[in-house]
Parts: C-alpha cells; structure tokens; sequence
C-alpha cells in the first residue's frame, strides 16, 4: 500500500511516499541529521525506523543496521524497511508477508520500495526519474513520485503524499503532506512551489531573527 523512496544529496536526506491510506508519511518516515534515513512500511511498526536510525548513529554502517533490526524485530516478515547512511548505497529489506507485487531498487545514495505495486518494475522507474531529474532535493524527489504513478503506482489509486528533508540543523527543513486527496502528488508539488522559495529563509530566522527576512505579520513562523 506503499512506495517510497530514500535519498541523499550531500549532507542532506530526504525520503518521498505516497500510498492508498491516509497520512503514510507520518508513519512511515524516519530521518535524522547528520546521521540518514529510514523507511519503515507495509503492515507499519513505526519503531522499527527510531531503531534503525539508533543503530546507525551507533556505528554509521546502513547495512548492519537493517540486519541488526531486522534479526531482532517481532513479526519481521511482515514488514519492509529501507535505509541509507551518509556514504554509500541504501539497503532494503521485504518481509515473506508484504502485501501484493512488491519490490526494491538500490543505487549510491538512494532506495525504493513499495508493495500492492502494478509491478516489479515501479522501485527502478523512481531511482531512474530522481537521479535524471533536476532541482532541489525535493523537487528531485517529487519528480520520482510523479513518475512512479505514471508508470502504473499502486495496484489502486493513491490517496496521501508526503516530503520529509533533513539538512545540517535540528529539525527537518521540509515536512509537506498531503493526507488525503484524489490526487496528492499533484497537490504536493503545488505545495512545494510555495514552500521552497522560504524554506531557506525559515531555517535562518530559527538561527538569526534578527537579520531573517518577515513574511506575514510580526511573529509569523
């Protein structure tokens, strides 16, 4: 009822999804900065993607930390998890129990993964379209969105998006979603057109208000 896909570019990572159920980023998306990021879907256990971000702050290694979480959780074949450190490929992992057609894609800072897919191929088309693409991060992400649907997406119609990216400050410079509409991808990137131009402002009035620019009226966000 998923797909995703887990990214980096620099000292940045940022993690895209979308699903047929409500709200899927709020469950399914796990970053932290400095450290990298981590999806945990299909049948979701949030915690797993806490854990994985705990193993990998510990040692720095994706690989062994999707093994290390992966060989201790309960009711593993169940679910699917995708990680990705500050060097190197991310690494997948899809329970025996996950949902319908599903699959993985990995490459040099990145991976995909979904289930209740159209097909095998819906993991690859999002790494082909994020690493053609151009823009931002984030843009770079939605594009791989946009282009899974258009490849076939979910087994049925999606109905929630959403866009997390962490850079080099304690908080997650972009948290975008849309948790219920006919058309969320869609939706999302109108969001992001509005978000995007600020987004720098906002990350230096939480560090320096006093020579940030304003929008809206005094006090704003």
């Amino acid at each position: 009822m998923t797909f995703s896909l887990v990214a980096r570019d620099g000292e940045r990572f940022g993690i895209a999804a979308s699903s047929s159920s409500p709200a899927v980023v709020a469950r399914v998306a796990h970053l932290r900065p400095g450290i990298g990021a981590a999806a945990s879907q299909n049948v979701t256990d949030p915690r797993l993607g806490t854990k994985l971000l705990d193993r990998l702050a510990e040692h720095g290694d994706a690989a062994k930390a999707l093994s290390e979480v992966a060989g201790a959780a309960e009711n593993i074949a169940y679910r699917q998890l995708t990680v990705l450190g500050r060097t190197g490929p991310g690494f997948a992992y899809t329970g025996e129990n996950t949902l319908g057609t599903h699959a993985t894609a990995t490459a040099d800072g990145a991976v995909a993964a979904g289930n209740m897919l159209s097909g095998e191929h819906i993991p690859e088309v999002m790494l082909d379209a994020f690493s053609s693409a151009t823009g931002e991060l984030e843009q770079r992400l939605v594009a791989a969105l946009k282009a899974a649907v258009a490849a076939g997406g979910e087994e049925g119609p999606v109905h929630s998006a959403g866009l997390i990216v962490v850079a080099d400050v304690d908080w997650r410079v972009t948290d975008l979603r849309v948790d219920w509409d006919d058309d969320p991808i869609d939706r999302l990137a109108e969001v992001l057109d509005v978000w995007l131009p600020q987004r720098d402002d906002y990350v230096r009035r939480g560090l320096n208000p006093a020579e940030a620019p304003s929008y809206g009226v005094p006090g704003d966000l």
